[in-house]
């Protein structure tokens, strides 16, 4: 079962609890219905808090932070589990993350909608994950699975990686260990190293630094075949009730879309910029980001990704005992054309 949210601070609940009594007030007699047109203007005093690091980086090297109709107050948070806490807290307007938050929100009582969805145009080529393998395991495919140790994070996306892996093999975590590892940092690697696991999922640079480190020792990486590549802006669909802020999201969702066609059109800069200068990585590790990542692909249509997020949300519903959910109830379609248009 997912984890339930970790206590908030008494300090911290009763500042939501307020904003939430003047958010309410403020709303009842002008609130958004759900299928009502987005607004496109956005009032004067309408201000958000953005759990987005990565974006603001991009919009500050492109010389669009600036733009906005409203101000934006950035907050350091990524990641499912401190947007959902900050979602709760009433101290976050939207957030950045892959396809499990939204699923484990709405099973923990949270209910959020996906306002913007962003891809890879050849995720195949290009996928956020590799399979690392420990140093003399024999893995070289997806059935050799079969009886190995497997670092498993529950509630995020290495994890549910894992069991879509599992399933495409012809497996079920009966045919294999789960060993519940958080996948933080060089947790991962270090496990595969130290002989903890057989296996585990690792992304980006990490996929070079562990074959380039344990290589030697025979430590190897195997690709999964599947599709792991979405990345979403959600919110709380309390939010979207707010017209001043509906609008202002819709602005925020055409830049982040923007930014993400820079990040891909100015390479060098944002190598310079974002994995040397804010990440301390070297350029050559940058480059291997830039390369692994390739061009990014805003559709204008969700129904293709609402349907990989439904068998998604189906996998993780037989393993957890969570009632499945309905995808497209996670999205708000208003949305759907703002990224392309942008």
């Amino acid at each position: 079962m997912p984890a339930k949210p970790r206590s908030l601070p008494a300090a911290l609940l009763l500042t939501a609890l307020l904003a939430a009594c003047g958010q309410a007030g403020g709303q009842t007699a002008n609130a958004l219905a759900p299928d009502a047109p987005l607004p496109t203007t956005v009032p004067k005093g309408t201000k958000l808090v953005v759990g987005d690091p990565v974006t603001k980086v991009a919009l500050t090297l492109s010389g669009e932070i600036g733009r906005f109709s409203f101000p934006i107050e950035w907050a350091n948070i990524s990641g499912g589990p401190q947007t959902s806490e900050a979602f709760r807290a009433g101290a976050l307007d939207v957030g950045a993350v892959a396809e499990i938050p939204a699923i484990h929100a709405t099973w923990t009582g949270l209910p959020v909608k996906i306002i913007a969805s962003k891809f890879r145009k050849d995720p195949l080529a290009h996928p956020t994950y590799e399979l690392g393998v420990a140093p003399g395991v024999p893995v070289k495919t997806l059935a050799d699975l079969r009886g190995k140790k497997i670092a498993y994070s529950p509630g995020q996306a290495q994890g549910a990686l894992i069991l879509k892996v599992l399933k495409q093999a012809g497996l079920t975590t009966k045919d294999v260990t789960l060993v519940e590892l958080p996948s933080t940092g060089d947790v991962y690697p270090n496990a595969l190293a130290g002989k903890q696991v057989d296996v585990a999922p690792i992304g980006g640079v990490s996929i070079k630094r562990y074959t380039a480190k344990w290589g030697k020792d025979g430590a190897t990486t195997i690709r999964h075949g599947l599709r792991d590549d979405p990345s979403h802006l959600y919110v709380r669909t309390e939010t979207l009730k707010d017209p001043a802020k509906a609008a202002a999201l819709r602005e925020y969702a055409a830049a982040w879309a923007r930014a993400s066609r820079w990040i891909y059109e100015h390479p060098e800069e944002w190598i310079a910029g974002y994995y040397v200068k804010d990440q301390g990585l070297t350029p050559e590790d940058g480059q291997y980001l830039v390369d692994l990542t390739g061009e990014p692909d805003l559709p204008a249509d969700w129904s293709a990704a609402v349907a990989r997020h439904q068998e998604t949300i189906d996998i993780l519903a037989a393993e957890t005992g969570n009632k499945p959910i309905k995808a497209q109830d996670l999205y708000d379609l208003r949305f759907q054309t703002v990224g392309d248009g942008a």
